[in-house]
């Protein structure tokens, strides 16, 4: 895979390259295209390094400032509804609570440490909300008030979840218009996202699962910051007169800690707060530095490097490693909690004198955190227990086997029967929606040499493949593992509605006015059209499917004409 979706090709003269940018199919226009500013720099290679506009755009901010408004309505009205702990907020809001009172998960029912075999991040979050608003456990007998104000406790370990999913909205609106040049279709993606049922649901309830997404999208976004950050940094050497033909130093950009690759170093911390939700972000770390790699060779091919791989690996090894070392530096962060005091469980040996623990100072608390994770590790790469819920990855896409999160017969609803049901279920067109894009995004992608197929395909495949293999084992699984792929599988279905808006031919996001008697005006209107009636049937599909996403009474038949495939959502 090249990057940024170009092929390069060499004329006699080494200072001349010529690029083809993602869907533009161009002659050979080096000896034509005049230089840019004297330097020898051709225009074909000079749009090869263009980037989003970093000046201010109103408009750009208003209309996501639109998509995050509904997203949020969307995600805090009702919030406290259902009453009482849904699903596994049995155990992440006790969780929580443990936390942000004595600083690890602590069973108040028992007075003991609580086993868990999640990092504690996604906890301490969910923890903010309960010590902002309060909570209340009747099992453990435990009743605080809010330290800003005291509401419902439902709203209290709901609220971050919320927030962290309505912030997931704003990041993909940016991520989509940086990557396709495109307020239309960034703000489409957001919009997709915002109306899918799947992501609602994790937003209004205390699980971990939406801040793992979040993390990891939010990781994915500084790379793509990074990516234009280094480009224009070429950009600017190339102008200043640079050769890079040259070897060594003398045919690079100047250093400094000013073009430092700091974008590159957020999303190893971001990536570290991704691995401490949980821990199947790990999958996505060699994904994205594959990614950096093949960036980083792109431009230096645009750039007209010599060996544009051996230059890639002498510079950008080195920052991909220190990236790595506070990954896990802020990992380790986030246990700090557990590090800092002696109440955790597998903290102290004199407490579990049957496992191989150590109270070695300063090593021995590094020791014993080893061999609870070894425990933990241990405890899912065991867990195959039957669960009426669990369901295979390849269900999953196509909704085979949603989990329901809530379910009640009692409220009332103006009919003899009623029924009421949180499901965490993706907005059904939108989903059956994503294989199709995968497939043409695949095929578009080669046929591009897009570097915006390649790393939405390879950051799908990195939140779903490695599944597959666990269910060769038999592990118990759910469908909620998918969320931290489903923003790039959003990506694909709107790089696929780019495709039918832009020319033919042309890039994805070339978005222009439709003019009458513009070539190829006819095939656009009718994707057009296509785009917009796909969009709003998105929007009619998960108006029909709301009232199960949040768990509102209605009749009971009512609800059983939302249980499609044969029953299979019941």
């Amino acid at each position: 895979m090249t990057s940024a979706s170009t092929a390069q090709s060499r004329s006699a003269d080494p200072a001349k390259t010529v690029e083809v940018t993602a869907g533009e199919h161009r002659p050979d226009q080096t000896a034509a295209a005049p230089s840019v500013a004297g330097t020898g720099v051709t225009g074909v290679v000079r749009r090869g390094f263009t980037t989003v506009d970093t000046r201010l755009d109103r408009f750009s901010w208003l209309a996501t400032a639109v998509v995050v408004a509904i997203a949020a309505i969307l995600r805090f009205v009702g919030l406290s509804g259902p009453k009482g702990k849904i699903f596994d907020e049995t155990y992440y809001a006790k969780d929580a609570y443990g936390l942000i009172s004595r600083g690890v998960e602590w069973n108040y029912k028992d007075n003991a440490p609580s086993y868990v075999v999640h990092p504690p991040l996604g906890k301490w979050l969910i923890g903010l909300g309960e010590w902002a608003f309060g909570y209340q456990d009747a099992e453990s007998k435990v009743s605080v008030p809010g330290h800003l104000f005291t509401t419902a406790p439902e709203f209290g370990w709901r609220f971050s979840a919320a927030v962290v999913g309505t912030l997931s909205v704003l990041l993909l609106v940016r991520i989509g218009r940086r990557m396709f040049r495109s307020t239309v279709l960034g703000c489409a993606a957001g919009l997709l996202l915002a109306l899918d049922g799947f992501h609602l649901v994790l937003s209004r309830a205390a699980l971990l699962d939406i801040f793992l997404l979040f993390f990891v999208l939010a990781a994915f976004g500084a790379l793509v910051l990074d990516r234009d950050a280094r480009r224009r940094r070429w950009a600017r050497a190339l102008d200043d007169g640079l050769d890079p033909t040259q070897r060594g130093r003398a045919g690079r950009p100047p250093t400094g800690w000013r073009t430092w690759p700091w974008w590159r170093l957020a999303a190893g911390v971001l990536l570290g707060c991704a691995c401490a939700v949980k821990w199947s972000a790990l999958y996505f770390v060699p994904v994205f530095a594959l990614l950096v790699l093949f960036w980083e060779v792109g431009v230096r091919r645009s750039a007209g490097v010599r060996r544009p791989w051996r230059d890639t690996l002498l510079d950008e090894l080195p920052w991909l490693v220190l990236a790595g070392v506070l990954m896990v530096g802020t990992y380790i962060a986030t246990w700090s909690g557990w590090l800092l005091s002696d109440d955790g469980y597998y903290r102290l040996a004199s407490s579990y004198p049957n496992a191989p623990l150590s109270d070695t100072p300063l090593i021995g608390p590094l020791i014993n955190l080893f061999e609870y994770h070894r425990a933990a590790y241990g405890f899912h790469t065991g867990l195959d227990d039957p669960h009426k819920y669990q369901s295979w990855p390849w269900q999953w896409l196509l909704l085979g086997r949603p989990v329901a999160f809530h379910y009640s017969g009692d409220g009332a609803c103006g009919a003899p029967s009623c029924a009421s049901e949180i499901l965490l279920l993706g907005t059904p067109l939108l989903w059956w929606s994503f294989l199709p894009a995968l497939v043409a995004l695949t095929w578009l992608g080669v046929a591009r040499r897009d570097w915006r197929a390649g790393a939405i395909l390879l950051s799908v495949a990195a939140g779903l493949l490695p599944w597959f293999v666990f269910a060769l084992d038999g592990r118990t699984m759910f469908s909620f593992y998918t969320a931290p792929a489903l923003p790039f599988m959003v990506l694909a279905v709107v790089y696929v509605l780019g495709a039918l808006i832009a020319p033919a031919g042309g890039d994805v996001g070339a978005v222009a006015p439709l003019v009458p008697g513009d070539p190829g005006y006819e095939r656009r209107l009718v994707g057009s059209i296509a785009a917009g009636a796909y969009v709003l049937l998105v929007a009619l599909c998960f108006a029909y499917f709301y009232p199960i996403f949040v768990g509102k009474v209605i009749p009971y038949s009512d609800w059983l004409s939302r249980m499609w495939l044969d029953g299979r959502w019941i």
